[in-house]
């Protein structure tokens, strides 16, 4: 987006202008400052993660003429950003729980016809946005996305959030929407071969383009002739909070977030996926759990993707539905406890509880699966802050054989991920009491005992090296995070209930 890494916060349109205007520009701009400044820091592991621009200082000039050019091309996305703040700041100053109609006429022409003013129940006004009626408006550009087709190559790339990605002469750069057919026919290659005349097409590649993507293409199939299961069922852990759940008749994926570097050898990659998948659960809006550079590659061999629905016009809540379904996703909203059956089975969402800063988000869904006999908890960074509520999900769906956790406890203060669509200043000291954490050790034992689960499993959080570009995270075995996985995984012990803390790649099968 822009040459920025798409997540929901850079493609969502609103949340993507409070992007773009209130990091992403400033960012440039403090770049070209100091841009030794910013190599330094990059390279700095104490500051891994920062937000600071991992581009040589050589290359300034094209930094610059990326600045210039979202402040030309993008002024619409920069001025909504901008009235966003102001709407904000009328109501505080104005909206004293008396009629909100003479405000209407206040707001800056940028929000005519895309907010409804609201108060919630206890007299604080805020914004709704129209979301949808914004992806139809000047603030929603395809023209910002671009697609760049490279090998992985075992290096670890900058950070996601905070380098753009220039050109390079070992990628190949597609100047074309997310939604493009092309890409849909591309991918589906991994499965059903395509010739070169019919990608180049597809791709309305020119002659240097279509050098660069024969040199990517293969004669020879690389799919994993295990892939598929004859019978029974399996559960595959391709890393993070990635897992693939099988029987003959169905295929489901969590949050894919998957290697395509089919040579390292230590870990489920892209080729060992099912050739058809029923569906792809998504469990919350986060940049490791919906990464568009791994969905993408699945888009045509997907029967739907399940995401939680958010709360319709809430700036820190973006919709993930209405984003994937403008990529040209097939998509499936729920909300706790609904069911979506499959081939020999069914997923129920369940409630996610924290992990958001305490912001009002509530596009985040945990999951049940029932396949092949078996009941799967799938419970992403999901908190057992409050344990009574897994005793619900315990009461209306049973005991799990299999609960997978995130045990993130002590996770990035607020501002780390929100601070963009902040409309005024956060103490520090009020940032850094609100973080993006899951469960501890108590809290994860709280959730295997109220869900009665007979084995529990601890995602890795970031461990795979595999996953820094994204994760940025560095751990020891005296990190407060692996300690707390260790007290849980002795408490299981005590209990005599099978446990394990995942890496890179784990199988189970009945």
């Amino acid at each position: 987006m822009d040459r920025f890494f798409a997540w929901p916060h850079t493609i969502a349109p609103v949340q993507a202008a409070m992007n773009l205007a209130r990091l992403q520009v400033p960012l440039l701009e403090s770049y070209l400052q100091s841009p030794q400044v910013h190599v330094a820091a990059s390279n700095n592991p104490e500051l891994r993660g920062g937000y600071f621009i991992n581009i040589p200082e050589s290359r300034a000039d094209e930094v610059r003429d990326l600045l210039d050019t979202i402040r030309r091309d993008r002024a619409d996305m920069l001025r909504f950003a901008d009235a966003i703040a102001a709407g904000q700041e009328i109501l505080r100053a104005s909206a004293t729980g008396f009629d909100l109609t003479p405000l209407y006429p206040k707001l800056p022409a940028e929000l005519g016809g895309l907010v409804e003013l609201a108060y919630d129940t206890d007299n604080q006004a805020q914004l709704r946005f129209m979301e949808p009626l914004v992806y139809k408006s000047d603030v929603y550009a395809e023209a910002r996305q671009s697609v760049q087709l490279s090998f992985e190559t075992g290096i670890e790339r900058p950070f996601i959030l905070s380098t753009p990605r220039l050109p390079s002469p070992d990628v190949l750069e597609l100047g074309i929407p997310f939604r493009h057919p092309g890409l849909e026919e591309l991918f589906k290659a991994r499965v059903r071969p395509a010739t070169l005349r019919h990608l180049r097409e597809a791709l309305e590649l020119d002659d240097a383009q279509a050098v660069q993507l024969s040199a990517m293409l293969s004669d020879r199939p690389s799919l994993a002739p295990d892939r598929h299961i004859e019978g029974g069922g399996r559960i595959r852990y391709f890393g993070h909070a990635c897992l693939v759940l099988q029987t003959p008749e169905a295929a489901i994926v969590t949050d894919p977030f998957i290697s395509a570097d089919s040579t390292a050898g230590d870990r489920y990659t892209l080729d060992d996926l099912p050739d058809y998948i029923d569906l792809v659960l998504i469990t919350h809006g986060h940049q490791d759990h919906i990464v568009l550079e791994t969905l993408l590659q699945l888009r045509g061999r997907v029967g739907a993707v399940v995401v939680p629905r958010s709360s319709r016009g809430n700036l820190c809540d973006p919709s993930m539905g209405l984003m994937l379904s403008h990529q040209g996703f097939p998509v499936i909203e729920v909300d706790d406890f609904d069911e979506i059956p499959f081939p020999g089975g069914k997923v129920t969402a369940t409630p996610f509880l924290g992990e958001h800063c305490d912001l009002d988000i509530r596009a985040k869904s945990t999951y049940w699966a029932e396949l092949a006999g078996k009941n799967v908890f799938i419970g992403a960074d999901s908190s057992g802050i409050d344990p009574t509520l897994y005793r619900y999900i315990k009461g209306h769906l049973g005991t799990a054989d299999y609960a997978f956790l995130g045990m993130e406890c002590d996770g990035a203060p607020l501002t780390w991920l929100y601070q963009a669509l902040l409309t005024i200043p956060i103490p520090k000291k009020m940032s850094d009491s609100r973080k993006l954490s899951g469960s501890n050790a108590e809290q994860a034992a709280a959730i295997m005992t109220e869900l009665g689960a007979k084995e529990g499993y601890i995602y890795a959080m970031g461990e795979e090296a595999w996953l820094g570009h994204v994760m940025a995270t560095t751990y020891n075995e005296d990190t407060y995070q692996i300690k707390q996985i260790n007290e849980f995984l002795a408490w299981c012990s005590e209990r005599d209930i099978k446990a394990g803390h995942l890496f890179k790649q784990q199988e189970w099968r009945w």
